[in-house]
Order: structure tokens, then sequence, then C-alpha cells
């Protein structure tokens, strides 16, 4: 790691080296371009446009250009200048790289630069950010640059899409200048800011559509991922599933969320930290054997039974209220263990979800079928070009290079660091670390000076404010609880004796500004005062130089005071989190401190030898409320998150080997559908599979060179799934040709059968037919491939036992799984589209399928072209109307 380490800096230096030329080149057009008018910049950048389209300059060639323009543009509509080491970044983002930028360093207007160059290609470029808020906060914050600059930007919402109009105007002051839109007209914008789970849930609903013109995604050209390490790291094995509902009773759940309480630790049980899991002893099995009257618990016969005693132990031991999941409105919601933010409409797979609900005494959702999936991982690497922005990159840019091939450049602070990071206190007690904490906040408020609190778990959030509030400490707390009010509450926690408790990452991508947020700060006021922003702009300005007066006499009184102090009060078990808590301080040359207090009853310290310290402590005589602070303590928890850091990577490196497999899978199915979908060889392609389904059937059973041994019976009952009887070719004829002629008799028999058929429903309908057909058969086969896969995936660990590698072996099963796949879709077309009857559906009653996803939106309805005939419908009585809306029956008329 220190080698890796070692040549990054080397690297690093060379890079930003590399781009100082540029950077003087950018600074020499600042005085040309601040005599360009607006129409003259956006002229010029609708030129360079035409160019790139026309193949007449590359991105390379007009960058100082268009990042000078982008320069003046943010200078005339926000205020704001980008500094060099600004366009620093914003070169190392175009050149598909992931740029380490401090906090306050300015990112999000560092984006605008090669969001701006690279949206002049006219492919569009996605920015992706970690939640709602920032998609809709940065579109309308840095869209009146794009809007000089000729470009159009749009933010997805989980329910809405929006589109940057600095000509609309909206009731709600919040939503100013943002003008609702289709999500494919998000998608037809320049730029595009969203969410991750946003982007991936509109590729997986994409690839499951029934009409090509429903579509919404263009091609995935470029992204820039904004808390790059969050999404691709920390959120990397969170898969995306869009699933439907499957029968599954609840009552095996509740029996045994009732059941296994009732075995004990170690005897009948023994539980792994490390490896997060739980494993029944001989005891435990016997005893859940005798209570479910089951003779041998892991007989295949009860397999899904052992399922379920593995789910409700592991909801029993490893899941617990207001750490891993909280309890909201009767449902299980989930915590992310890295952001502390809720993820409603998430659940966990393999029954794990059931089995917390049970355990909670609360109604269970259905268990679900997978419809389709993909991990942020593999979803990230399908754009042409990747790149990044966080403040914490460096501890992961090997897993960074290994798994995205993306490289980590460190970019220069624009005012040299000054903050203070002390050496940690270790205590004994978890109790007397949050008793030394609570003392150091009341001191701290005492004095006026802000402190932001990280916290692991919403249940040790919770328990320090109640601390606080025997202490008659004020404060704010922000965790899961409080999602909604995430943005506002960091934004103040620099405000004068301000005390703010989060859990981990809350508030990320939230400056915090030394004496208060101005902006954030006079919108509270004009909501408590009635004042409207749009409606009384007067008024408001009113507030708004009344707070900056008072932030900026505050801001001078927290400097003296040494600026914002980070507390943390436990390690994460990722150094990178713990420096981006710190980073929270010390923003653009602001002063600012930060210690973390540690205790030995700490999870990552009972993991990973805290026993050996503690022993030292008890061996020294030192009180429980006497902390030690000691280089060597310090040495030992860096070394136990290394260890965490690198198992945690394996994992995450093991999730993508698996992963690609099924990646593959995905790529051809999705690429096959999207051909039918939009009608590309379609007739060649289902004809070729009934004639190598007719081939096939006639290989295997006329193998033999001696006719005698023949299975032509066998061969006309398989026929017989395919199309009615040839007239001319019997069983005892066919004994009497070769089996060449039998093929060819067949082939013609059957290709006769397609013309005829086609000449009777008319060409166009008789591709909708086709394309109805496919889709459907797709789609059905490719949930239970999915299944299969899953299954496969949970059993074939065991290989291990045979001296086998499980990665191998599920390689090798995969493949073979794969062919049956496409082999099963092509017997099914084969023997569904000359046999499938036609219906006219009514307009009025399109073809719905209720689906969900694995984040908060519910049910998605993915609708069928609505008057399209309609695969498999009812058999049409010979005295119905025609199918064709001639009037007549069908018996005088397409059934004569």
């Amino acid at each position: 790691m220190l080698k890796w380490l070692n040549r990054l800096i080397d690297s690093n230096e060379k890079e930003i080296k590399k781009l100082r030329p540029l950077v003087a080149e950018i600074n020499a057009l600042e005085p040309e371009f601040k005599a360009k008018s607006n129409q003259e910049i956006r002229s010029l950048m609708g030129s360079f446009r035409s160019q790139l389209a026309e193949g007449e300059a590359e991105l390379d060639d007009v960058l100082p250009e268009v990042f000078a323009a982008v320069r003046e543009a943010s200078l005339r509509t926000i205020g704001q200048r980008h500094y060099d080491v600004q366009l620093i970044g914003g070169m190392v983002l175009h050149e598909g790289k992931i740029a380490e930028m401090k906090t306050g360093e300015g990112k999000t207007l560092v984006a605008t630069l090669s969001v701006s160059l690279n949206a002049l290609a006219g492919e569009g470029v996605h920015v992706v950010t970690v939640n709602d808020y920032l998609a809709k906060r940065d579109t309308q914050w840095m869209g009146p640059i794009y809007d000089l600059l000729g470009l159009s930007v749009a933010c997805i919402q989980h329910d809405a899409t929006f589109l940057y109009d600095p000509t609309f105007v909206s009731d709600d002051p919040r939503m100013a200048h943002l003008r609702p839109i289709s999500r494919r007209e998000g998608y037809e914008a320049d730029i595009l800011y969203g969410t991750n789970s946003e982007f991936g849930f509109d590729y997986l609903r994409d690839n499951a559509r029934d009409d090509i013109s429903e579509l919404s995604q263009r091609d995935l050209n470029y992204a820039i991922i904004d808390e790059v390490d969050n999404i691709l790291i920390d959120e990397a094995r969170t898969p995306l599933i869009i699933s439907g509902p499957a029968e599954e009773s609840a009552d095996l759940y509740y029996q045994l969320a009732k059941l296994v309480p009732q075995l004990h630790r170690e005897e009948d049980y023994t539980m792994d930290e490390k490896l997060r899991s739980v494993t029944l002893t001989e005891s435990g099995i016997e005893r859940l054997e005798k209570a479910l009257n089951v003779p041998n618990l892991y007989d295949p016969e009860y397999y899904q039974l052992t399922h379920h005693v593995e789910a409700a132990l592991k909801a029993l031991v490893l899941y617990h209220r207001d750490k891993e999941y909280m309890v909201k409105d009767g449902e299980v919601i989930i915590v992310d263990e890295f952001t502390g933010r809720q993820m409603p409409g998430r659940r966990w797979s393999d029954g794990i979800h059931q089995a917390v609900e049970a355990k909670e005494g609360l109604k269970i959702q259905r268990e679900t079928l997978t419809i389709a999936t993909v991990t942020l991982q593999n979803y990230f690497r399908m754009y042409r070009k990747l790149a990044g922005m966080t403040g914490t990159a460096v501890t992961e840019a090997e897993e960074f290079n290994k798994i995205y091939k993306l490289d980590v450049v460190v970019i220069p602070t624009n005012k040299p660091m000054v903050r203070q990071d002390f050496t940690d206190l270790v205590y004994k007690t978890e109790m007397a670390k949050f008793q030394a904490v609570v003392e150091e906040l009341e001191e701290l408020h005492a004095q006026g000076r802000p402190v932001l609190v990280g916290t692991v778990t919403i249940e040790k959030s919770e328990v320090l404010s109640q601390l606080l509030k025997r202490r008659g400490v004020p404060h704010d707390i922000l965790n899961a609880k409080f999602h909604e009010r995430e943005a506002s509450i960091v934004a103040q926690a620099g405000r004068l004796g301000a005390v703010t408790i989060a859990t981990n990452m809350a508030g990320r991508g939230t400056d915090i500004l030394l004496g208060g947020n101005p902006d954030a700060m006079s919108f509270e006021e004009a909501v408590r005062n009635g004042v409207d922003p749009e409606q009384q702009p007067e008024e408001y300005q009113t507030i708004l130089e009344k707070i900056r007066v008072q932030c900026a006499a505050d801001h001078e009184k927290v400097v003296q005071l040494g600026g914002l102090f980070i507390v943390g009060t436990e390690r994460h078990e990722s150094r990178r989190i713990d420096n981006q808590l710190r980073g929270r301080a010390g923003r653009q040359g602001d002063p600012g401190a930060s210690r973390f207090y540690v205790s030995l009853e700490d999870e990552i310290l009972r993991r990973f030898g805290g026993e050996r310290i503690k022993g030292f402590m008890e061996w020294a005589g030192i009180e429980d409320d006497v902390p030690i602070e000691n280089n060597l303590v310090a040495k030992s928890l860096e070394n136990a998150q290394v260890k965490v850091e690198a198992m945690n990577f394996d994992f995450r490196k093991h999730l993508v080997d698996y992963d690609d497999v099924m990646n593959t899978h995905r790529a051809t199915i999705y690429a096959e559908r999207r051909k039918v979908l939009e009608g590309a060889d379609l007739k060649a392609n289902v004809v070729g599979m009934l004639n190598d389904e007719i081939s096939g059937l006639v290989e295997s059973h006329l193998q033999s060179r001696n006719s005698e041994e023949w299975d032509v019976d066998g061969l006309f009952l398989e026929l017989s799934g395919l199309f009615p009887a040839p007239p001319d070719l019997t069983p005892e004829n066919a004994a009497l040709m070769t089996k060449d002629e039998v093929e060819e008799a067949l082939l013609d028999y059957a290709n006769d059968l397609y013309e005829a058929r086609e000449q009777e429903l008319g060409e166009e309908l008789m591709r909708a037919l086709e394309r109805k057909v496919m889709i459907q058969i797709i789609d059905v086969l490719w949930i239970q491939h999915l299944t299969a896969m899953d299954d496969l995936r949970q059993w074939i660990s065991l290989q291990a036992y045979a001296q086998t590698d499980p990665l191998v072996a599920y390689k090798r099963e995969a493949f073979s799984m794969f062919q049956q796949f496409e082999e099963n879709i092509q017997r099914t077309v084969a023997r569904s589209i000359l046999r499938v009857n036609v219906v006219r559906q009514p307009v009025s009653a399109p073809l719905v399928r209720h689906v969900q996803t694995n984040r908060g939106e519910g049910a998605g309805l993915l609708r069928a072209p609505g008057p399209q005939p309609v695969a498999a419908g009812r058999k049409v009585g010979r005295n119905d109307p025609c199918w064709c809306g001639s009037g007549k029956k069908y018996k005088r008329c397409h059934g004569a």
C-alpha cells in the first residue's frame, strides 16, 4: 500500500505540472473574453459545437477557449470566478480521472468546466449527485452559467424531471426556474443532474420497455460523479433491482421470529463479527429440528426452511434497530451504514427484510421476483468516459484503478490548510467516552465555538443528544430520522455557539460557513415572516442584507475562537470516512480543529486488537474516565482500519468478479432486446430461429445413418408443437427419405406457412406480432434466468469444500446456463410464432405490468403499445367478429 501511495504522489506532481501551461493559456484569454458580450460568447460556443459535430476540431483543441468562456460566464451570472486550481480540477475531470479536492474548494463550480466542454459534443453529460436535493440545487445554482453559454440543463428527481428555464416562474420559490418536462426530454438536454439510483433505474426500466418510443436514456456517454467514493465504493455493494411480487407465506417468518430468540449464543450458534456471519452449532440444529418437527434441517427437501431459519437468525443477531434499520410508519427502513441516510423502498434480499419485519412484529411484505438488476459498479463502467470528484479518494486509489480504471489526482488547495488534527483520546468504556465528549461540548458551547459531532449510528446520536439535554446544551441533531432538514441543518453548523450532531457523512455536499450561511438563514427568516422571495424581492433583500451583516460579524468571532471544531465519537472502519468528517472543518484556509474520542468497547477496536490495549490500561491501573493519548494506540487503530479496508476491498472485488459474469449476460440480452424493439432484421431473426429449431429436431431424432433406427414418431410429435402436421409428409413416407430430404421438406413447409401467415396479416401486423412475441418470451425467460443465477450464487460457495475455486465453478455453470437460456428463447419463439392467436386489443385497455424497485418509488408502470396486436390472447371463436375490423364474422373472413 505504501509503495502504491508513493507512486501516486510522484505521478500526481507530474500531472499537476503538465497542466500548468494550460492554466496560463486560459488566464491569458481572460481580457479577451471580458470584452465579449453575452451573445458573442454564446455564438462562439455555437461555432465550437458545429466544428465538433463536423469533425473539424477535437474537444482538447477548444478547451482553453471554452474554459475561459465558462469562467467569464460564472463571474457574470453567479459572481464566482474559478481559481487556477479549479481550472486544473476541470482538466482532470475532462481527462476521465478523479479529482480529489478538499471540502470547500468548490467542486460544484469545478464541474461546470468539464461539463460545458463535453456537452458541446452533443451526446449528453450526466452529473451524478448523492441526493435529489443536491441535483436540484446544483441545476438551479449552475443553471445561469449554462444558459449564458447556450447549453440546456435539466435534473431528474425521484418523481419528476425539470428543465432550467430562466423565464419560467413557479408558485414555489424553492422550485424557481425549474419547468416540469418529461423524462425523455430530460435526457435530451445537453446536461442532466441526478442521483446514481435515478440514472441506474432509468437504465433498467428502459430495458424492460415494450416500445421503442418509451425509452428515456440516450447512449451512456460521459458522467461526472460527485462524491465518487461514496457512490462507487460505499454504495457499490448495493444492487439496483426492479422486482415483481412472488407468493410467499408470512406464517413461517413469524414462527421463526419467536423461535430463534430461544437459542443461546455459543451453545446454539456462533457469530463472527469480522465476517458478520452466524452459524448454527449441532446443539442449535437439534433444537430447531425438534421445534420444527423435521428429521434433518439440511436435507435438500427442507432447503427453503433452512433458508428461512438462517434469515431469521441473521435478523436477530446482525440487524439492530436504529443502526442497520429504523421502523417508521409500520415499515422497516434501511439506514445506509456509511451516510446514515434513510433508504426508503430498498429491501434486503434473501428473506432478510421479511425476517426483520417479523422480528419487529410488523406486516410482512411479499417476497419478490427480480425482473431486472445491475450493480452500480457495472452501471457506471458502461459510460464511454467516467470522472469523479471527492474530498477523499487517495486511500482508495488502488481500488479505483483496479475496478474502474480511474486514476486519482490530488488538486492543490487554493489557500493553505491550517486545521489542527489532535491525537485520539482513548477511554476504557463507551460511557466514559461519551461523558468526556459531553463535557468537551459543554465547554466549547460556553465559549461560543461551533462544533460538529460525528456519530456512527442513529442510536449513538440519540444517546449523545439525551446526555446534552440533561446538561442543558442546545443542539441540532441530524440523522436518518431528519433527512428532510439535512442540508439546512449542516449549512448552519458554523454558527456562533452551534452544536450539531450528525451521523457520518450526513449533509455531504453542503458547505459549512463560519458564522452561518446567510442565504439559508435569510430564506428561513423570510418563511417565518411570510415573505415570498419571488413575489416580494425588496422585502427579501432587506432580510438578506441584515443577515449578511450579522453573519459577517459572527464569522470574525468564530475565526478568533479557532473555527469549527470537529468531534468524532468513534473511528469508522474506513479511514476515508474519518477524513471526510475531519474535512468539514478548515475550508478555504479557515481555522479549525478535530479530535476523535475512542473507547475500547467501540466495534472497530473490539474486532481488532482492543483487548491488548485494554490489558495494558488495566495493568497500568488507568481509571475508566482517564484517557490515554498515545501514538502507539493511534497506530494500532489505523492498522485495524487498514485491515478492514483491505477486507472490504476484497469483498467488493469479489462482487465485481461475480457480477461481471452476470453483466455479460445482461449486455448480450439487452442488446438483442433493443434490436427487437427497433425491428432490426426482425423477420430474418424469427425465421432463423424457426429453421434452427426444425434442423435441431431433425438432427436429434434422425441421428443414425440407418433409417430403421430413426425416431420418426418422436420427431413428428415434437414438430406438432411448432405447426400443424404437413399434409404431404407423414412419418411413413419420411422413413423412405434421406435425412436431408426430410429436413428440406420440413423447412419448405414451415417457410410456406410463415409466408402465408404474413400475407394474411399484412407485413406491418406480422412485424408487430413478432416483436410482441419475442419481447414477452425474452422477458419471462430472463426473469427465470435471473432467479436461477441467484440460486447458483447461493450454493456455489460449497464448491470450496471440493477443492474447487467457486468463481471458476460459477463461470463454468453460468456459461452453460446462459447457453440453455438462449436455446430456450429460440425454442419458445419457434413454437409460438405459427401457433399464437391474434386479437385486437381495445385502445382504452393497454396492457400494464406492475413492477417495483429497491428504492422508494413503489409501483412503476411499463405499458405495452395500446392498439397493437396482443400475443397469446383468447382463441377467436368462429362466430366472433374478425380481428381485422372488417365487420364480418371470423369464419367468413380470415377464418375462411
